[in-house]
Order: structure tokens, then sequence, then C-alpha cells
């Protein structure tokens, strides 16, 4: 089998924190297996946020009217883009997993990761219209998120205070992550590792480690393949899929749930 290559993206400010641990852990046990590790620390890299016009070198198109996605689109056609952005799509062009390791913020990744999302991900590079979602560009590769929530699972769960933990990761998963074609495969929740025990953390770490063995044979997330959609309606779910499915108990996916209840835990496992 050829070597893997692991792409980690990790936003966290403190080298002592427990998001630190998960990745210094993934670092470790995917290094043993054979991998080919490499670590965008987002923070240590001083990394921009900001998607602006200085993310292209040279004139842009369109001064006046500047449309972020067309403009970088353009210049990562003629190699325009900046050395900052270039890089990290050389990163992600050699990887065959990425993992985002991060804290949760506000219900989604922190402000720096989102720029990484917001700048890396650039049209044509990562996606087009006629290549998303299950023809996405990045079918062939596989990827997750690992991160750690400041609310405990029941808070997260469908009667909890925040809501159920499958609807606020739906937007990153399959907005993000299976738009861009990716295989997604579930996420690794920490729940609230600053309100346990020492001994609690270190049992959450060895799950990840043990998790960490047989990650790159586990099966991805399901999603509604494309063409289950009709373009000519709008990219409307075909009739004979909605006919198909008209009496499950079940919606589709979280997204397509056909005025149904939202399949459990389709967020979270794979196989659901």
């Amino acid at each position: 089998m050829a070597m893997k290559k692991v792409l980690i993206v990790y936003a966290h400010q403190s080298a002592g924190s427990f998001n630190a641990a998960a990745k210094d852990v993934a670092v470790e046990v995917l290094t043993a297996q054979g991998c080919q590790v490499e670590v965008s620390d987002l923070y240590a890299m001083k990394f921009n946020p900001s998607a602006t016009a200085d993310d292209i070198t040279g004139e842009v198109k369109d001064a006046e009217h500047f449309h972020y996605g067309e403009e970088t689109m353009l210049a990562w056609k003629e190699g325009r883009l900046s050395a900052d952005l270039t890089e990290e799509q050389r990163k992600l062009s050699d990887t065959d997993v990425v993992i985002f390791q991060f804290p949760m913020y506000w219900f989604t990744v922190p402000a720096i990761m989102k720029g990484w999302i917001d700048r890396v991900l650039t049209m044509g590079f990562a996606y087009t219209s006629e290549q998303r979602y299950s023809q996405g560009i990045f079918k062939e590769k596989k990827a997750m998120l690992s991160f750690t929530t400041g609310s405990s699972e029941s808070m997260f769960s469908s009667n909890g205070i925040n809501g159920d933990i499958n609807i606020t990761l739906w937007p990153l998963q399959n907005g993000i992550l299976h738009y861009c074609g990716f295989q997604v495969l579930a996420p690794q929740i920490f729940w609230a590792p600053h309100h346990i025990s020492p001994e609690a953390r270190s049992t959450m770490l060895e799950a990840w480690r043990t998790r960490l063995q047989g990650l790159l044979g586990e099966m991805p997330l399901s999603f509604t393949p494309s063409d289950s959609f009709d373009c000519e309606r709008g990219f409307q779910l075909k009739e004979v899929i909605e006919e198909k499915h008209k009496s499950e108990d079940v919606g589709l996916t979280v997204g397509t749930h056909l005025g149904k209840r939202i399949p459990p835990n389709s967020q979270i496992k794979s196989g659901v």
C-alpha cells in the first residue's frame, strides 16, 4: 500500500491546550503507521483570515466591481495567487486525508480556520458549478472534523438547549467538505474537556488514539448523490427519488429531510 499523506489544519493559540494534545496524538499515531503527516498550525503561521484582493498578485480583472471568487479562480489558473495560498493549496493537493483540529467557537470553526477555508478553497481549485458534492474535485480524498466543545453532549442533543449536533455540523460537513467532494469521515468530538477531570481528558485522548489506528479504513458519512437532484427543476430532489422515500419515517439527510424527522446521528456516525 502506498504511503498515505495526511494534512492537519490546526487552530489553537496554546501549545498546552487539549486541542494541541489531540493534534500531537494524531501526528504520533499516524506517523507510526507510516503516514507522512504535515501540520498547518494557523496561529503559529499567523495565517491571514481575510479574503481580499491582496490574495492576487498583479492586476485584477475588474477592480471597480471586485468579485473574490471569479478573480481568485482566474489568478489560480494563471498562477497568480499569493504565496501563502499557493503553499496551502499545494499541501491540500498532495494529501489523502485532511483533519481539521479546533475548538468549536460559536457553533462553528474559529475565524482563522474559516479564513483558511475561505481563502484556500478557491473556485476552480476546490470546486466548480459542475464539480461539487458527490462529483466534487476532491472526491478521492477524505476529510474530517476533530474538535472540542464548551458544552456537554447532552446540551447538543435533539432536546438539548444547544440543539441537535447533527444540525450544527451540517453546514460544515455538507456545505464545505462534501461540497468540495471530500469523503467525510465521522467527526471526533471531545465533549467539554475543560469541565472534566484530567483523568477523563486522558481517557478521551486514548479513545482518539485507538480510533486513529483504523481511521484510514473507516467508511465515510452518507450524503445524497448529486444525480438524485434535477438541475432542470432548480436542483430539487428528483420526483422518482422523493416517491421512493415517501413511506420512510425519516428524511434523506439533515438538509434534505422532505418534511420528515431528520435521520438520527447521520452527521456523527457512518452507515446511518
